[in-house]
């Protein structure tokens, strides 16, 4: 069956489609099927890092395997049901359209609150919520006391994901496994570190999320965009000698695909 994974985070700059890109990369070098959906409709930042891919793979006529990517299709606001929502309507005719043509569906959510992003959440199978390392990002998941550090209740994003597990438990439907990953680790500030890192192991406890490692604040991610590429597509765009950067950043890589625990994936790369 088709493995539907969300990448969400109502705050922007946190690593979503930089993550979506690399995630996706990675299960189709695996020989898997994978379609891409952007719902950032203002500013496209998964659909135009796969644009730019497939613009560089013509461009250098080098072959690399790119997502197939879906549009949400346009609707006649009167073939509505009454009280049907155009933006339901739209998304869940999607999915049908994407269910048995792929073996994985990775959805691209806006840095904001959408009708969209939030019935793209009650569909996920798997939601990765990219953060960024810091107590900024924390705000949108929980409420900390800033003197103690105690864990007074989640934030207005997990609550949103709460709303849409409880469709989901209302549909009959498997659970969805929430991760979190924590993006643009750095090498200093190890308090900080720690004391994120304290937080969210308090907080997954509490409102039902793994913690997992993401990618390290690195130059190579920013350079990769324009280009379209991953770090996966170093060697076939004519890198043959990997700096230890890169090697590292690759690791993390597939480090982040072993913590996804998806369907029948195991990475080899």
């Amino acid at each position: 069956m088709t493995h539907i994974i969300v990448f969400g985070n109502e705050k922007g700059g946190s690593g979503k489609s930089t993550t979506c890109m690399h995630v996706g990369t990675a299960l189709m070098r695996l020989g898997f099927r994978v379609g891409a959906v952007d719902l950032d409709l203002r500013q496209r930042s998964f659909g135009r890092y796969l644009e730019n891919r497939t613009a560089y793979s013509r461009r250098t006529g080098i072959d690399l395997p790119i997502a197939q990517t879906y549009e949400l299709p346009q609707i006649d606001p009167a073939s509505l049901a009454e009280g049907e929502n155009l933006s339901d309507r739209r998304l869940s005719g999607l999915m049908e359209q994407m269910e048995g043509a792929c073996d994985f569906i990775l959805i691209d959510c806006p840095g904001s609150h959408t009708r969209l992003a939030q019935l793209a959440h009650a569909m996920a199978d798997t939601l990765v919520t990219p953060l960024n390392d810091s107590f900024v990002d924390f705000d949108l998941l929980g409420r900390s006391d800033p003197d103690t550090g105690k864990i007074l209740g989640p934030s207005i994003y997990s609550e949103m994901v709460w709303n849409a597990r409880q469709l989901r438990a209302n549909a009959g439907v498997k659970p969805t496994d929430w991760v979190v990953v924590r993006n643009r680790l750095g090498s200093q500030y190890m308090l900080n570190k720690k004391k994120i890192g304290s937080a969210l192991d308090a907080l997954s406890t509490r409102i039902g999320f793994r913690v997992a490692a993401g990618f390290s604040e690195r130059v190579v991610f920013r350079e990769l965009f324009t280009n379209g590429l991953t770090l996966l597509d170093l060697k076939d765009a004519g890198v043959n000698q990997l700096s230890i950067s890169n090697i590292a950043a690759r690791q993390e890589v597939r480090d982040l695909l072993i913590s996804l625990k998806l369907p029948g994936v195991t990475p080899n790369f």
